[in-house]
C-alpha cells in the first residue's frame, strides 16, 4: 500500500504460476509506483499446485479458481488498510477467466478488469454477467487467443453497461518477453484503472484524503 493509496488491485495469476509471477510483480511494481495498492496471492494451496504440475488438474478448473479469488475480494473490503477503496482485477491467462467470474459475483465490490494475455472465453456464459469495465491486452503475435478475446468481446458487450476494448501489443507473444512488451502492458494497465477506479497518480486527490468516486461505466464497442 503506498501512501497515499486510494485504491487496489488483486492479481489472479496464470496457469502453472503463483504469487511470484515475474510478469505480474512487474506490473504489480509499476502500478505501485503509480499509486495504487496491490495484493498477489497464489490461488491453488502447495499440495494443489504440485499436483497440477504434473497433471494439469487445477489450471482450467476456473469455477475453483473464482472461489479462492471471491473471498479476497471480500477481505479487502474489511481490511482497515484497504477498507471502501475501489477494487480492481488483474488476470493472466486462465487467471483472467477467474476475475471475470469473480467480478460478476461482486459487481458491487469490482470496478475494473484488465486480463494480459487472458482466455476470458473459458469464462463461459457467466461473460454477460460481467458489469465492469474490461481492458482485454493481447500480443499481436499470439493470434489464437486474440481471436479467442475477440469472441469474448462480443459476449462481454451484450451487458449495455460494460465497457470492452481490445489493445493489442504489436509484435508480442503469448508471454510479452519481447523488448518492452510487457512495460506496455503496464502502461495501458495504469491507464485503465486510473480511468475506472479514481485514482492513480493521474487523478488530482482532495484535501481530505478521500478517495474519487469512479466513474459510471458505459457500452462501448471493443476496439480492434
Amino acid at each position: 500500500m503506498p501512501p497515499p493509496a486510494r485504491a487496489v488491485v488483486l492479481f489472479a495469476h496464470g496457469s502453472g504460476s503463483s504469487r511470484r509471477s515475474p510478469r505480474n510483480r512487474a506490473v504489480a511494481e509499476s502500478l505501485h509506483n503509480a499509486g495504487f495498492g496491490t495484493l498477489l496471492l497464489d490461488m491453488l494451496t502447495p499440495d494443489e499446485a504440485s499436483i497440477d504440475q504434473r497433471t494439469h488438474e487445477y489450471r482450467f478448473d476456473i469455477d475453483l479458481l473464482a472461489e479462492r479469488l471471491t473471498p479476497a475480494i471480500d477481505a479487502l473490503g474489511s481490511w482497515q488498510a484497504t477498507r471502501g477503496m475501489p477494487v480492481g482485477l488483474f488476470g493472466a491467462s486462465t487467471g483472467a477467466a477467474a476475475a471475470m467470474k469473480a467480478a460478476a459475483r461482486r459487481p458491487d465490490r469490482v470496478n475494473a478488469v484488465v486480463s494480459r494475455g487472458g482466455r476470458p472465453d473459458l469464462g463461459g456464459d457467466g461473460l454477460a454477467e460481467v458489469q465492469a469495465p474490461t481492458l482485454l491486452i493481447v500480443g499481436g503475435d499470439d493470434r489464437e487467443v486474440l481471436n479467442l478475446n475477440r469472441q469474448a468481446a462480443e459476449l462481454l458487450t451484450s451487458l449495455p453497461l460494460t465497457d470492452v476494448k481490445i489493445e493489442i501489443v504489436p509484435h508480442a507473444g503469448h508471454l510479452f518477453e519481447e523488448r518492452g512488451a510487457l512495460e506496455k502492458v503496464s502502461e495501458l494497465a495504469d491507464r485503465w484503472f486510473c480511468k475506472y477506479l479514481g485514482a492513480g497518480h493521474s487523478k488530482q486527490t482532495g484535501p481530505d484524503g478521500g478517495h474519487f468516486k469512479p466513474p459510471e461505466p458505459r457500452r462501448r464497442p471493443p476496439m480492434m
